[in-house]
């Protein structure tokens, strides 16, 4: 089991910068490629990116591609999405979730097995 908490969420104006993190506990961390994903209102959970166990390889969605970027910290158990040049389509609840199916980053909502809780990021005009 892994246990995935998001923090970091919150209300920016567009062009604003947020820095999302997932705290993780449980089994072995460094093990799991880990990614994020988003859902608005309305709409099904998308991938936003993606990060290999050991950091080194990142995959990302167009909508968010030189916008956003994911770090990981093994030693710290956590993994981040540094979030700039926000707009108001950004707005979602976020999520972080750990693939212990691969060592490398994957896109599909179902190669995930942990999800955390989510976290509200919220973009005004």
């Amino acid at each position: 089991q892994v246990q995935l908490v998001e923090s970091g969420g919150g209300l920016v104006q567009a062009g604003g910068s947020l820095r999302l993190s997932c705290a993780a506990s449980g089994r072995i961390f460094s093990s799991y490629a880990m990614g994020w994903f988003r859902q608005a209102p309305g709409k099904e959970r998308e991938f936003v990116g993606a990060i290999s166990w050991s950091g080194g390889s990142t995959y990302y969605a167009d909508s968010v591609k030189g916008r956003f970027t994911i770090s990981r910290d093994n030693a710290k158990r956590t993994v981040h999405l540094q979030m700039n040049s926000l707009k108001p389509e950004d707005t979602a609840v976020y999520y972080c979730a750990a693939d212990g199916g691969s060592y490398y980053p994957r896109s599909g909502l179902y190669d995930y097995d942990y999800w955390g809780q989510g976290t509200q990021v919220t973009v005004s005009s």
